[in-house]
């Protein structure tokens, strides 16, 4: 399994609260989460797909590099398509395998095993 470095983030009791950065909104994933759920100024929601961000190629991120300065060149990030919203992986999922998460199991009895 591959190992990336995360940022630390912290539970206040009720849900897991990720560091700010200056130039950026961040946010924890919850449990499976796969869209966005930050609402706008109509209270809407955004929705948008929840993507991994490689923020060290973004050349607009490299002109301002809070996030590599924050955390390291390869922290596992996840970004909204259309708010801009940044993403932590949740600590209680499993990290670095898919954004779509683990899967399910098959109904029909045909599962397949999992690459290792």
């Amino acid at each position: 399994m591959l190992w990336m470095p995360t940022p630390t983030v912290e539970f206040n009791g009720t849900e897991y609260v990720a560091p700010q950065l200056p130039n950026h909104k961040v946010k924890v994933k919850k449990l499976g989460q796969r869209a966005c759920n930050e609402k706008d100024a109509k209270n809407k929601l955004c929705n948008g797909h929840l993507k991994r961000w490689y923020y060290a190629d973004d050349v607009l991120e490299q002109a301002d590099g809070d996030i590599e300065r924050a955390w390291g060149p390869d922290a596992e990030v996840y970004r909204c398509e259309h708010c801009k919203t940044l993403y932590l992986p949740n600590p209680e999922e499993v990290s670095g395998l898919n954004v779509a998460g683990r899967g399910s199991v098959s109904v029909f009895g045909l599962t397949v095993k999992p690459k290792s």
